[in-house]
């Protein structure tokens, strides 16, 4: 009979079913492609010009009209919440078209007002915020400057003037002569009652007096003791009244003071509204401007004696000091910070593209000084975020530098919600101690925001922040690619002279073209599909240009772009190298020829950046009798991600359903990747095991100069799989390394075929005959390009043809679950397959 024992493994055979040579017959010949299929190329005449200098560069976008919609109507509506999110791909040039939009519909806007901070006199903790008119606000900060650089002249002059010393004079003598009346009344009081009043070192003293001289101590002490006690009661009288006099002198210090302020602000009044008129004149249409210009006008008739510093006195002389106002600290309250500045020359709303988005940078920050072991700060150490620079128009920010800069979202948030612009420490309200800053003004905002960054982000914000769908309604997605059609291959030649133009690049000839949009149609990985990875695209084109002006070319040639992409390709090729000698040295051991059964070469693509390249696989199968478990090792050793395991369940399902229809599925299986030390997902492999599997069971062995790829199923057909190109040009790699035979070649989905764009060494190959790529649509027609033999189907009678792989399998099958039954194996779950 058939079967002979349960193979525990793959098992080298040499039998008659063990071929070694170029796989043939029907299937083989049905499914192997032609080179014509393996890469579409462009045929440069179909471009209609000999250069890129013949064409209009493109503006735009090409293919985007979903994406450029949604920016429009992002743009056009005004609510508050319409703010926009464009997400795709990198290096398709979403950015530079969102600004070439918002350009144009920017150029047809308003010019937004200009924001300046102001002191606030009465609290200096809170600045006033200004709004002017474009091209008002260094009106203010300038006529402030040179109303205090007038003050700074005219007021010491003022105070130096014989009218204004004359009445300071007469001020001060007549406090003065209140005070020496009182005391000289006194004085004749006291020598009226023979008392003197005399001034010593000590202070003011009162002696008896004799025939109007004073007294000596021995005559005033030879008196009788009445006469004493009388002139000692007049003293003490008299010096209650002089206490009374002294106790005046503060007061009467401070009436002058007063009235000398008075006298001040009268005199300084009169200049300080004369340095004011111009200014005042100017902004007489803003009423907060006079609302501040008067308040700064009362500031400085208080604080005269800011402009005056007093010299040798001479008659009250005052001299003037020679300062730059702009630079001089005590007039620092009287300047203007201009946030922001607009002038009617600008042509409509700003776009702000801001690459710096933390918190200061976005909303705006408080400066410090640090002077004599302090930190100090004012209205004029106030600085404008992205924000304030684009209110009344659009904010360009990266999404993925917003969210990795702490606090920087939420500001965001903040203040779009409020609709102001609010300068405040982040951790206002939770930090253990506050330090005292200022809390200016907050500005009304009305700005358009938009967040650049992928799909991934979007989505994961969509679903994380219940603030983000309510603030970012509209979404603009960029495609990652365009259908390649006649049309669109001009329109690409356009968009490579545009290239050509922003880069000021040598223009391209046209076969360089072609292979410029060949290009495009690999990093899509689909024959059909051109790129908008403008980026990309624009670095092989300036290196290109590169490689033309050293071999002093007018034009980049086909030469240069084929150049370009391949030391591109070389300079990360290292660890495709180092991978490839591993297996050249049979460190990794990969079979090239030669048959084996329970073993295939899988392939999967590992990728660094934007570098892939495939690498093979041995993958092998072992099979026993047991009860229905096909051991997922890589799961197992939890190598393997959930994808993978997924395609291994559905192995289990596809066995089940094909050969295991009216008995128990009476198998222990088990899969590996040999020599996988990293981890292992996707369900790329799918067939490929089942291929190991299926060859286990038949004991029949498989083609290893045949890689494969391709899920399945559970009926059984080949489904399409990712990176397709670098998987064939993987192993063709290591074939050509070893020698290309002819019999060797990879398998892969049918479905594949339209996304075919391999190196031209192996179009070569395979035209030559020398390495075969084969496209299948089911395992059936797999198992016969690896084995060489039918793979059968049921007849009429339900069985397969004795001489097919299927009536191999299904018959090892029934054998097992025969055992079973006759060993009164225990069974286990049959309708699931353990793979944890």
């Amino acid at each position: 009979m058939f079967f002979k024992r349960p193979t525990s493994g793959p098992t080298e055979v040499t039998t008659p079913g063990a071929p070694s040579t170029r796989p043939s017959g029907p299937t083989a010949d049905r499914t192997r492609l032609d080179a014509a299929d393996l890469r579409l190329t462009v045929d440069p005449a179909t471009l209609g010009v000999l250069s890129s200098a013949e064409l209009e560069p493109a503006t735009g976008l090409i293919g985007q009209q979903r994406a450029l919609k949604a920016i429009e109507l992002a743009a056009s509506i005004r609510q508050r919440d319409f703010h926009l999110f464009v997400m795709g791909p990198s290096a398709t040039g979403k950015r530079t078209a969102v600004k070439e939009y918002l350009a144009r519909k920017a150029a047809s806007e308003p010019v937004p007002p200009s924001w300046v901070y102001v002191n606030n006199f009465d609290d200096p903790s809170a600045p006033r915020a200004l709004s002017l008119p474009p091209g008002r606000c260094e009106m203010l900060a300038n006529g402030m400057l040179a109303a205090i650089a007038e003050l700074r002249t005219s007021l010491p002059a003022l105070f130096e003037s014989d009218d204004y010393q004359s009445r300071h004079r007469a001020l001060t003598e007549a406090i003065r002569s209140r005070q020496e009346q009182a005391f000289e009344a006194l004085t004749e009081r006291a020598r009226s009652q023979s008392i003197a009043v005399v001034q010593t070192p000590t202070g003011i003293a009162m002696a008896p007096l004799s025939d109007g001289k004073v007294m000596k101590p021995e005559d005033f002490q030879s008196l009788p003791d009445a006469e004493r006690k009388a002139f000692e009661a007049r003293v003490e009288q008299l010096q209650s009244e002089l206490g009374e006099i002294i106790q005046q002198a503060p007061r009467v210090q401070k009436e002058m003071r007063a009235r000398l302020q008075e006298l001040n602000e009268e005199v300084a009044s009169l200049a300080i509204h004369q340095a004011l008129d111009d200014v005042v004149a100017a902004f007489s249409d803003l009423p907060d401007v006079l609302t501040y210009l008067e308040a700064a006008r009362r500031d400085l008739v208080r604080n005269v004696g800011l402009f005056i510093i007093p010299g040798e006195e001479e008659d009250g002389a005052l001299v003037a000091q020679s300062v730059d106002v702009s630079r001089d600290d005590r007039f620092r309250r009287y300047r203007v910070n201009v946030i922001v500045s607009r002038n009617p020359s600008d042509k409509g709303a700003p776009i702000v593209d801001d690459l710096n988005v933390g918190h200061g940078h976005l909303v705006g920050r408080v400066e410090f000084i640090a002077r004599m072991g302090a930190l100090i700060t004012d209205f004029l150490l106030i600085r404008p975020g992205s924000l304030h620079r684009a209110n009344g128009g659009y904010l360009l920010l990266d999404a993925a530098k917003l969210l990795t800069t702490p606090f920087a979202y939420e500001s965001l948030k903040r203040a779009l919600r409020r609709r102001e612009i609010r300068i405040e420490s982040p951790n206002e309200g939770q930090a253990p101690t506050s330090t005292q800053t200022l809390e200016p003004d907050p500005i009304p905002l009305d700005v358009k925001v938009v967040l650049v960054g992928d799909r991934q982000i979007y989505y994961a914000l969509n679903d994380l922040d219940p603030d983000f769908p309510g603030l970012f309604k509209v979404q603009a997605d960029f495609d990652d690619s365009i259908d390649r059609t006649d049309g669109s291959l001009r329109e690409y030649a356009r968009i490579i002279a545009s290239i050509v133009r922003t880069h000021e690049l040598r223009h391209v000839e046209a076969a360089g073209m072609a292979r410029l949009i060949e290009r495009s149609a690999r990093m899509a990985d689909d024959n059909r599909k051109l790129s908008l990875q403008v980026g990309r695209l624009a670095d092989i084109l300036r290196e290109a240009d590169y490689y033309a002006m050293r071999a002093g070319r007018e034009l980049i040639t086909e030469g240069d772009v084929v150049l370009a992409v391949s030391e591109q390709e070389h300079r990360a090729d290292r660890i495709r190298e180092r991978s490839e000698e591993m297996v050249r040295r049979d460190i990794v051991m990969i079979d090239t020829d030669g048959a084996r059964i329970g073993q295939v070469n899988g392939l999967s693509v590992l990728s660094f950046g934007n570098i892939s390249f495939g690498k093979p696989t041995r993958i092998t199968a072992s099979v026993r009798l047991g009860s229905g478990r096909v051991t997922d090792i890589e799961r197992e050793a939890l190598l393997g991600g959930p994808l993978h395991s997924k395609g291994v369940m559905i192995l289990w399902g596809v066995l089940a359903s094909r050969y295991a229809i009216d008995v128990p599925l009476s198998i222990a299986a088990s899969l590996v990747f040999e020599q996988s030390y990293g981890g292992v997902d996707g369900d790329s492999a799918s067939s490929t095991e089942l291929y190991a599997l299926i060859s286990a069971l038949a004991e029949v062995p498989l083609r290893q100069s045949i890689a494969v790829t391709g899920s399945v199923n559970q009926l059984g057909e080949v489904q399409a799989i990712g990176g397709a190109n670098e998987k064939i040009e993987g192993f063709f790699d290591i074939c050509r390394a070893r020698g290309l035979t002819g019999a060797q070649g990879v398998m892969i989905p049918r479905a594949n075929i339209q996304h075919l764009m391999l190196r031209q060494d192996i179009v070569a190959a395979a035209n030559a005959g020398q390495f075969s790529i084969y496209a299948v649509s089911s395992i059936d027609e797999g198992i016969e390009i690896l084995t060489g033999l039918p793979a059968g189907e049921r007849g009429e009678d339900g069985r397969f043809p004795r001489d097919s792989v299927n009536y191999r399998v299904e018959r090892k099958l029934r054998l097992f679950a025969k055992l079973r039954r006759e060993f009164n194996l225990k069974d286990g779950p049959e309708e699931a397959m353990s793979t944890s």
